[in-house]
């Protein structure tokens, strides 16, 4: 059992889930380089002037979108991240507002999650 007290073989479990969703959101975060990357360089070729360019506004909300997108990613791959440490340190699984333990089934569907239902529920 790990400090947060899930037995190893959910632990396990909860390692391949985090494993396999940094797995995907490393390759989002590949395509969505190269689609942003491909954005930027057609841009770059055509020389527009977004204010009154009819396709300007449609080019920076894409390049926009993008970039949240990329965001997005960025922050969840890092909270993957923080999962696995949390893991090697044997503090996966407890909450961290209250200390308590988080529900395996919470955590199957939130791998990186850090708070129990009660203090996320709080937090919004």
């Amino acid at each position: 059992m790990s400090d947060a007290g899930l037995p190893a073989n959910d632990l396990a479990e909860l390692r391949a889930l985090v494993e396999a969703d940094r797995e995907r959101t490393a390759e989002r975060l590949a395509f969505l380089t190269r689609d942003l990357t491909g954005i930027l360089d057609s841009a770059a070729l055509v020389a527009t002037d977004d204010e009154h360019d009819p396709e300007g506004s449609s080019t920076a909300f894409e390049r926009a979108h993008v970039q949240a997108l990329l965001d997005q990613a960025r922050e969840h791959l890092r909270q993957l991240e923080l999962a696995l440490d949390r893991m090697a340190a044997g503090t996966y699984g407890r909450c961290e507002s209250c200390g308590r333990p988080i529900p395996v089934e919470r955590l199957r569907i939130r791998p990186a999650t850090t708070t129990c239902v009660t203090c996320a529920a709080r937090s919004r």
